[in-house]
C-alpha cells in the first residue's frame, strides 16, 4: 500500500517526465522543423557570392574603400555580440562632436558640402548593426562608387533603385537600401 508521500512523489515524477518529453523534446523538435521549413530565414538570411557566405542580409557590416557603398556608423564597430546604441542623448556634447566629425568626413569623402550629408550617414542605429542606409545616402555615394568600379552613374543609380526596399505594409517606416546586397550587385555589374 502506497503512502501519501509515495503517491505524491509518483505523481511528481510522472509530471516531470511528461514535461521533459513535451518541453525538452517535442517543443525543440517543432521549432527545428519550423526553422527548416523557412530555410535561410532561420539561418540568418546569409548572402552568398560564388558559393561563399559574405554576410547576412540582417546585419550591417563595415565596408571600406572607394569601390563600396558605406554603411551607417556603428556604435560598437559592427560587433554582433555587443549590439547596442551609444546611449548618448541628442544634446550630449560628445555625441554632437562625433556627429560633426562624421559629417565632415563623409562630406570630404563624397566631395559635397556638409549640409548635403543625410542624418543616417552620421548617426548609428539603435542596434548599431542596421544593414540599411537611406536612398539619399546611397545616392550621395553613387558617383564615387560608379567611378571606382568603372560603371556609369546611371548604372549605379539603377542598382540603387533595384535594391531599395519600400515602406513596410506601404506606410510603416522609411525606404531603405540593403548595403551588402547593393555592394554585391555593384561587384557583379563591374565584372560585367
Amino acid at each position: 500500500m502506497l503512502t501519501d508521500f509515495s503517491r505524491q512523489s509518483l505523481a511528481a515524477l510522472r509530471t516531470m517526465l511528461v514535461f521533459t518529453v513535451v518541453l525538452g523534446v517535442a517543443y525543440p523538435a517543432a521549432v527545428w522543423v519550423a526553422g527548416q521549413t523557412f530555410g535561410d530565414r532561420a539561418d540568418g538570411q546569409p548572402v552568398t557570392v560564388e558559393g561563399r557566405v559574405v554576410g547576412s542580409r540582417l546585419l550591417g557590416q563595415d565596408f571600406e574603400g572607394e569601390q563600396w557603398f558605406h554603411s551607417r556608423p556603428s556604435a560598437n564597430d559592427y560587433d554582433s555580440l555587443a549590439s547596442a546604441p551609444s546611449n548618448l542623448g541628442p544634446s550630449n556634447p560628445d555625441l554632437l562632436a562625433l556627429v560633426a566629425e562624421r559629417r565632415a568626413a563623409v562630406a570630404e569623402t563624397e566631395s559635397v558640402g556638409e549640409s548635403e550629408v543625410p542624418p543616417d550617414a552620421v548617426t548609428a542605429s539603435g542596434s548599431g548593426l542596421d544593414p540599411h542606409i537611406s536612398p539619399e545616402y546611397a545616392a550621395l555615394q553613387a558617383p564615387r562608387v560608379a567611378e571606382a568600379n568603372g560603371l556609369t552613374l546611371g548604372q549605379v543609380e539603377e542598382l540603387i533603385d533595384e535594391h531599395t526596399d519600400g515602406r513596410f505594409l506601404g506606410f510603416l517606416g522609411e525606404p531603405g537600401v540593403n548595403v551588402l546586397e547593393l555592394n554585391v550587385a555593384v561587384q557583379e555589374a563591374a565584372r560585367g
